[in-house]
C-alpha cells in the first residue's frame, strides 16, 4: 500500500540531494535564526543559555522534512503542530530546569509568533521556486527507461511524478507478451537504438530496470551509453520486499546497496535517544504525582502487584521486560496470550478506565529511560503475538530494527486497541514499516501531539 511511494524516494532521491540539504537545515536554520534576530532586536545580549538553547533547537529538528512537495494546507498545519509541540517540549524544559528566568517573554513570545509564518513563507517560496525550474524547458532533465516490463512501468511513474523531470519511454528487445500494457504503447526502439537515441536527443539520464539474469545485456548498454553523456542509474527489481532506508554504502571500495535498514544510525540514532531521554525524563518529573494516584487506584482496584510486567520483543527482536499498571485480574504472559476484547470480563473498573486514556502505559517512560523501549515507535506485541504473526504477514519482524515505542504511526492512524483480525495487523504492521521508512523529528513530534488528542477524544480503546 505505500510500497510505490517508498521506492521512488529510496531511488529517485540522488537528482534532488541539493533540495534535501536546503529543506534539512531550512527548518532549524530558521528557528535558530530567528530566536537570534527577535533576541538582538530587544538588545539581549548573547549569553550561555542563549546558546544551549539554540543548540537544544537545532538538535531536535535537525535534520528538517521536506515540505516543498507537500499541500499547502498539509504543510501549514505540519508547521504549526511541530512547532506547538516543540514550545511545549522546550517549556517542559524549562521549568523542570528552572531555566526560564535567563529570557526576556518578549523575546519568547515574538519568537514564538514570527518563527512559523518565517517558516510558511520560506515553504511558499521554495515551493514557487521548484514551479519555476519544473517550468522551465531547459532545466528539465530528460530521462528513457530501458526495460518496458512491470518495473520499467513503475519506475516511468515515478519519474514523471518527480518535479523537474520528463520521462521519454523505453527502450526493450523483447516481445510484446512481455510487456507491461501501458509501456509497450511507447516504446522509443530496441536497445540497438538507445545510444544514438540518447545522443541525438541530449537525454540526461538513463534507467536501466532489466533483471539480473539479462547481465550480458546490461553490459553491453553500459559500453553503448557510456560513449554519451547521459547519467547512469541501474534499478533493482526489489519489489517483492518492504525496503527500509535503501541507500547506497561504500564499504572499502566496494558499493552495497543497503535494503532494509535501522534509520537510526549515526547522528539520527544520537538525536532519537538525546531527545528520548529529555523527553522522559521531563514527563515523569511532572507526572509523579499522577503516577502514584495511578499506583493506589490499581491496588484498591484487585488484588495483585500495581506494576504488570510482560515480556515483549524489543529492538532487533531481543526479549525484554515492559512495564505497565496492572488493568486486569489475571496476568497472561505465556506462551498463549489472549488480547484484551471490549467488555472483556478480566478487565477491572478501574483498568478499563486508565486503558481507554492510556494511563496504563505512563510506567513505560522509565523503560525509555532505560533504552529498552523510545516515546515513538512500533507498540510493542507480546512475545506470543510475534510467534504467530511472524509466520502470517510479510515484512512483520521489520518493525523491530527499532525499538518499540509508548505511542506509534499506527496507533495515531486508527490502528489502537484489539487487533482481532489478521488484516488490522497486517494494517499496523504497513504503519509500522512507514514510519521507518520516513522517521524525522519532525515526525515524532507530530505522532505525539495526535496522541495527546487521541488520550483526550478517542473512547474505542478498551
Amino acid at each position: 500500500m505505500f510500497e510505490d511511494r517508498s521506492y521512488k524516494r529510496t531511488f529517485y532521491s540522488a537528482p534532488q540531494s541539493v533540495e534535501s540539504l536546503i529543506a534539512a537545515f531550512l527548518e532549524p536554520g530558521i528557528i535558530v535564526l530567528t530566536f537570534l534576530v527577535v533576541n538582538g532586536e530587544f538588545n539581549e545580549p548573547v549569553m550561555r543559555p542563549t546558546l544551549t538553547l539554540c543548540l537544544l533547537v537545532f538538535a531536535l529538528t535537525f535534520p528538517g522534512r521536506n515540505r516543498f512537495n507537500d499541500h499547502p494546507a498539509s504543510a501549514l498545519v505540519d508547521v504549526l503542530s511541530s512547532w506547538l509541540v516543540l514550545l511545549g517540549i522546550l517549556l517542559l524544559c524549562g521549568y523542570a530546569t528552572n531555566s526560564l528566568h535567563y529570557f526576556e517573554d518578549k523575546v519568547l513570545i515574538w519568537w514564538a509568533v514570527l518563527t512559523p509564518v518565517i517558516q510558511i513563507v520560506a515553504i511558499a517560496l521554495g515551493r514557487r521556486i521548484q514551479q519555476w525550474r519544473a517550468s522551465d524547458p531547459g532545466a528539465r532533465r530528460t530521462a528513457v527507461v530501458i526495460g518496458a516490463g512491470p518495473l520499467g512501468h513503475k519506475v516511468a511513474r515515478a519519474l514523471r511524478d518527480t518535479q523537474g523531470v520528463i520521462c521519454l519511454g523505453y527502450f526493450d528487445d523483447r516481445g510484446r507478451e512481455r510487456l507491461h500494457p501501458d509501456a509497450g504503447t511507447e516504446l522509443l526502439g530496441t536497445l540497438a537504438q538507445l545510444s544514438d537515441f540518447v545522443r541525438d536527443k541530449g537525454v540526461r539520464e538513463v534507467y536501466i530496470t532489466l533483471p539480473l539474469g539479462s547481465q550480458p545485456r546490461i553490459v553491453e548498454l553500459l559500453e553503448q551509453v557510456q560513449g554519451t553523456t547521459a547519467s547512469l542509474f541501474y534499478v533493482p527489481d526489489v519489489f517483492g520486499i518492504s525496503i527500509i532506508q535503501g541507500r547506497l554504502q561504500d564499504i572499502s571500495g566496494v558499493p552495497v546497496v543497503g535494503i532494509c535498514e535501522t534509520p537510526f544510525t549515526g547522528t539520527n540514532q544520537l538525536v532519537k535517544r538525546l531527545s528520548d531521554i529529555v523527553l522522559a525524563a521531563t514527563i515523569l518529573i511532572l507526572i509523579s504525582p499522577l503516577l502514584l494516584l495511578l499506583a493506589i487506584g490499581v491496588k484498591r482496584s484487585s488484588p495483585g502487584p500495581i506494576i504488570f510486567k510482560q515480556r515483549r520483543n524489543g529492538l532487533d527482536g531481543d526479549e525484554i521486560i515492559v512495564y505497565k499498571f496492572r488493568s486486569m485480574r489475571t496476568q497472561d504472559n505465556g506462551s498463549v496470550v489472549k488480547q484484551a476484547t471490549k467488555d472483556d470480563p478480566r478487565i477491572t473498573p478501574f483498568g478499563a478506565f486508565i486503558r481507554r486514556t492510556s494511563l496504563d502505559e505512563l510506567p513505560q517512560f522509565v523503560n525509555v529511560l532505560q533504552g529498552r523501549m523510545s516515546i515513538v515507535g512500533p507498540r510493542p506485541h507480546a512475545v506470543a503475538h510475534n510467534e504467530e504473526y511472524r509466520k502470517l504477514i510479510k515484512a512483520y519482524m521489520v518493525r523491530h530494527k527499532v525499538k518499540p515505542g509508548i505511542t506509534g504511526w499506527a496507533q495515531v492512524n486508527g490502528l489502537r486497541g484489539e487487533t482481532d483480525t489478521i488484516d488490522k495487523m497486517k494494517a499496523r504492521v504497513e504503519y509500522d514499516l512507514e514510519y521507518l521508512r520516513n522517521w524525522s523529528l519532525a515526525l515524532d513530534l507530530q505522532i505525539i501531539l495526535r496522541t495527546v488528542r487521541l488520550v483526550v477524544f478517542d473512547r474505542h480503546a478498551y
